[in-house]
């Protein structure tokens, strides 16, 4: 049991360290989330799209929120193409520890990475006048935080497993996770628009990342959401155990 402890520890602590020595990662990740929240919520503030009945920075907030997450876990993929390509991979899936430790490690490092990030932007959010519901919208919200991440890591992990070099991964991801972005209503009302075609608005609902944002925005302002924060949370909650699992099944499978 203190054997598994430590590999935990290990795994974590070394995705810490990883992401401290990557500065160039660092300011990507934060930089492109402020670039929206800065620029696109500063500069359409006073706008008013179909659906919407807030200000838009008020609006924008919990979708950049939920971007930073999503696109920060993705990397926790990446570290295992680049572990498989120098070997270490192997050293660790050869050692006396269950592969277990090995991806519950992994997943918790990356999802705290992102989580980090994700708070990053929820505190530049209230200080720019984000107006919050409640404190339990507040504790919602970082619950919800804590889902995409675990979800986005889990997905991460399972594109990971199937592939074996960089520029392949990336543009998976980049094909997949972009219109699971534009669909998720984190720029725009999609649901609660009426001039959207209701076809766009049919895909959206079965896009995970759409209950992941409009819970955001249902928790944290309590505006414009289309549906109710609970029920997003039971819908964001059984797609991130679904993750997990398909993540883990996924990293036992491969092969270093």
């Amino acid at each position: 049991m203190a054997s598994e402890l430590q590999a935990i520890y290990v795994m974590w602590i070394r995705e810490m360290k990883r992401f401290r020595r990557s500065k160039s990662r660092i300011i990507s990740t934060i930089v492109q989330p402020l670039f929206f929240l800065a620029i696109l919520g500063s500069g359409l503030r006073g706008a008013s799209l179909g659906g919407m009945t807030v200000d838009y920075m008020d609006f924008v907030a919990p979708g950049i929120i939920a971007m930073s997450i999503l696109f920060s876990s993705m990397f926790t993929g990446i570290s295992v193409l680049w572990d498989r390509q120098f070997g270490f991979l192997q050293e660790v899936l050869v050692a006396p520890i269950s592969r277990f430790s090995i991806i519950f490690g992994r997943t918790l490092g990356g999802a705290t990475i992102s989580l980090f990030q994700g708070f990053f932007i929820l505190i530049i959010s209230l200080l720019l006048g984000i107006k919050v519901s409640s404190i339990f919208g507040l504790i919602l919200t970082i619950l919800f935080m804590i889902l995409i991440a675990f979800s986005a890591v889990g997905f991460g992990l399972t594109v990971a497993s199937k592939m074996r070099d960089f520029q392949g991964f990336q543009i998976i991801m980049n094909l997949i996770v972009t219109p699971l972005f534009f669909l998720s209503s984190s720029l725009f009302p999609i649901a609660t628009n009426p001039a959207i075609p209701k076809i766009i608005v049919n895909i959206s609902y079965v896009n995970p990342l759409f209950y992941m944002v409009d819970g955001i925005r249902g928790s944290l302002i309590h505006k414009d959401y289309a549906v109710d924060p609970l029920i997003n949370l039971v819908i964001v909650t059984i797609f991130c155990i679904f993750m997990m699992l398909l993540g883990s099944y996924s990293f036992n499978k491969t092969e270093a």
